[in-house]
């Protein structure tokens, strides 16, 4: 059986001398001299279970960084003369060189990520204006100040409630696998992602009903939790799974004074939060130094957790490849140009942590009152006398708000428009995984494996739909 927690560190932290030296081949792009060292290696005699698995997940890393970087040089060109039909040369291979526009070189060869093009017109002011068309970003509604923010600032203000401005909402998640992908009359098994009760954030969770009937429903206590759920497969037809439930999420809000934070003094129960979590939490030298360009002299817990949320907001945000390729997302964050909400996270958490600001991880999903929903990531970071407040980076500093508790909404606060499956990151499932994850940091799509193997991303979709009820006294 492998352990999420052997697969993290599959990715990243070596468990036999040959794992760390394929590991670089691999970021270096040479996968053909990291193949060789891996059937070397798993060749030699007396191989443990822990080191094999390790090695055989180097190989399946590659195969998952060949599905995000699937375009060859010329199919990149011909989608980016979509959007700029006049496209010169010089400026594909600039964008190329500047790693604007993503991609790999593979044993020689470059491939593009799969939604290079689309990122660089989020990273690029220039290729932007060299567009046929007006480029227009899709956003969520909660991406800009709205009259939500103002509800519950509002609300809290007159209540002097942390707690504000509830939506009871019903979801129905599911997943479906492809027909044939796994043999006829085979188990298939399947994880979905499903909501912890967190007291003052979500509460009042409600089963409704799944498909099929039987399920189990992972305890509390568990960090990722799921329903977990079996089928057997049908020739021809896809194998389907689905959930759907309710529960109550408040939106949070606290006005944090900086004049009365203080610094945390003796907290050992904090530890965890500020220690270094390898592979994605690292206190690198680069990420040091980038550290004490933001936060300069200040010494107040709040001003430099401003400094360090502003700067980790002026990264991009762009699409991401899949994070069980990336050996540290912390420092990918810091030196790709671009970063999506958990590599923003993740950014941010080292350097709260590395500053001695306590820091920890949520994720789930984020809807609205219309037919928006994404997958997101956001934290929380610890606060003397205030305790754990959450903070969501990606969303950011509303600059253009007149007022400033709606400026700060997201350092300190978060709205009710989404909802909480995480309340960590790389942790184990309950019942556990046999193989392998798909995704081996976070989990809001859900996963899927049978007997012979894991299920990745290609072979299954999932879907997630979410109704807000209407309000009752």
């Amino acid at each position: 059986m492998l352990t999420l927690a052997l697969a993290a560190a599959a990715g990243a932290a070596p468990t036999s001398q040959p794992l760390p030296a394929a590991m670089a081949e691999i970021d270096a792009g040479r996968f053909a001299d990291a193949t060789a060292r891996i059937d070397e290696a798993l060749a030699r005699p007396g191989v443990d279970a822990e080191s094999r698995d390790a090695l055989e997940f180097q190989r399946e890393r590659m195969r998952r960084m060949r599905l995000d970087f699937d375009l060859t040089e010329a199919e990149a060109k011909a989608q980016l003369r979509e959007r700029i039909p006049d496209l010169r040369d010089e400026e594909f291979a600039r964008w190329t060189a500047s790693n604007q526009l993503e991609h790999l070189v593979i044993d020689g060869q470059p491939f593009y990520f799969s939604r290079s093009v689309s990122n660089l017109f989020r990273v690029s002011p220039e290729a932007v204006a060299r567009r046929a068309a007006p480029f227009k970003p899709t956003e969520g509604p909660m991406e800009s100040a709205n009259a939500y923010h103002d509800e519950a600032v509002a609300q809290s203000r007159s209540s002097g409630d942390t707690s504000v401005a509830p939506r009871r909402v019903r979801v129905t998640q599911s997943i479906s696998v492809n027909a044939d992908a796994v043999p006829t009359g085979q188990t298939v098994r399947a994880w979905i992602p499903y909501p912890r009760s967190l007291r003052g954030q979500q509460e009042d969770i409600r089963f409704v009903s799944s498909v099929p009937d039987k399920h189990a429903i992972a305890p509390e206590s568990t960090m990722q939790r799921t329903v977990y759920l079996e089928e057997a497969a049908t020739k021809g037809k896809p194998t389907t799974f689905s959930i759907t439930y309710e529960l109550t999420i408040f939106g949070q809000h606290h006005r944090i004074d900086p004049a009365k934070v203080t610094a945390l003094g003796d907290r050992p129960d904090l530890a965890p939060y500020l220690s270094e979590r390898a592979p994605h939490i690292v206190f690198t030298d680069d990420l040091r130094a980038f550290s004490q360009r933001v936060v300069g002299d200040e010494k107040n817990p709040y001003r430099i957790a401003q400094k360090l949320f502003q700067a980790v907001d002026r990264i991009p945000w762009a699409g991401a490849r899949e994070y069980s390729t990336i050996t540290n997302i912390s420092d990918y964050a810091l030196h790709a140009g671009h970063a999506d909400c958990g590599q923003q996270t993740l950014l941010l958490m080292a350097l709260l942590r590395l500053n001695g600001i306590p820091s920890k991880w949520q994720s789930g999903m984020v809807y609205s009152d219309g037919s928006y929903d994404n997958l997101h990531d956001w934290g929380a970071l610890y606060l003397a006398p205030y305790g754990w407040v959450p903070m969501d980076v990606t969303t950011g500093q509303f600059k253009d708000a007149r007022d400033p508790d709606v400026e700060w909404f997201y350092l300190g606060g978060l709205d009710a428009y989404r909802i909480a499956f995480n309340d960590d990151y790389g942790t184990d499932f309950v019942p556990a995984k046999r193989h392998f994850r798909s995704e081996t940091v976070d989990s809001q799509r859900g996963e899927v494996e049978w007997a012979g193997g894991n299920l990745y991303f290609d072979q299954w979709d999932y879907a997630f739909a979410a109704q807000v009820l209407p309000a009752t006294r």
